[in-house]
């Protein structure tokens, strides 16, 4: 006879093996959108699962068979309105526009059954508190509502303010849990030989490194699993800077130095344009 306890416990992690399979299966957009049927599912799934696990009485077979049924419909679903525009509307419903052009549709507000007290509080909730502000407002099918402010009153951005912005990568890891991480690497066009270099001018083990990671400009970020240790931080950017200063005054000396007023304009001209390369870089340099 085998004890209650064993037989509830070999129930139960079956039972959960089998929600973790069903749960990889229907994907991540299960976690992140949930539709309203598809939230009764996850609650009658998990009330299925429960009683299973603690109630010796009920068929493991046929609850099984149940929770089969009630997650795969949801999956089935999925598949088809990814093929079919219709049954998808049908399903999972379409957006519904409150404001247009700047001006509130106070018919399809009724037909979601939504107040003017309640559309002002969610718009308060996004920080905005006057309704003249706002060029277009739509009610999405998860039930978010989505804001597009009349351009005077959008926050300006870099692209606004520089027109040329350069393309910009995300930060690739290449260290995670003291490990390298090849594919980052190629894709940034770097390997493990450079990799080594910038952790030996840091003075840092790879044994040490929690996580690394490096932006489009090449630079890397390190943090590392003691707190109390310090990366030795890096001087090349100062070097430079100290170089272009260094050449800058060299030529200002030579100038003095030559009797040909010809040499002499030249060396000075070139100490001057050495001054005005180091003063745009030395912001980028010092930070």
């Amino acid at each position: 006879m085998v004890p209650q306890w064993v037989e509830v416990g070999v129930r139960s992690f079956c039972i959960i093996v089998g929600l973790f399979l069903i749960t990889k299966l229907l994907g991540k957009k299960q976690l992140s959108k949930l539709s309203f049927f598809e939230y009764i599912v996850g609650i009658t799934v998990g009330d299925i699962a429960g009683t299973l696990s603690m109630d010796r009485d009920l068929d493991l077979k046929n609850g099984v068979t149940s929770i089969l049924i009630w997650s795969l419909f949801p999956l089935v679903t999925s598949q088809i309105s990814l093929r079919n525009k219709r049954f998808r509307d049908f399903i999972e419903g379409n957006a519904t526009v409150f404001v247009r052009d700047g001006k509130i549709l106070e018919q399809n507000l009724r037909k979601e059954k939504y107040t003017i007290d309640e559309f002002l509080e969610q718009l308060r909730k996004k920080d905005i508190f006057s309704i003249e502000d706002i060029e277009f407002a739509t009610l999405e099918s998860n039930g978010d509502l989505s804001v597009l402010l009349k351009k005077a009153k959008q926050p300006a951005t870099y692209g606004d303010l520089h027109p040329d912005v350069p393309h910009l990568k995300e930060p690739q890891t290449v260290i995670m849990d003291g490990d390298i991480l090849d594919e980052p690497l190629s894709q940034l066009g770097l390997n493990r030989a450079w990799l080594d270099a910038e952790l030996e001018k840091r003075n840092i083990l790879i044994e040490n490194v929690f996580i690394a990671q490096v932006n489009s400009w090449g630079d890397m970020s390190v943090d590392l699993y003691n707190d109390h240790l310090k990366a030795t931080p890096m001087k090349e950017k100062l070097l430079t800077l100290a170089t272009l200063d260094k050449c800058a005054s060299d030529l200002a000396f030579l100038s003095m130095t030559v009797a040909s007023t010809e040499t002499k304009a030249f060396y000075n001209s070139s100490a001057a344009s050495l001054e005005e390369v180091g003063k745009k870089l030395r912001p980028l340099l010092e930070g």
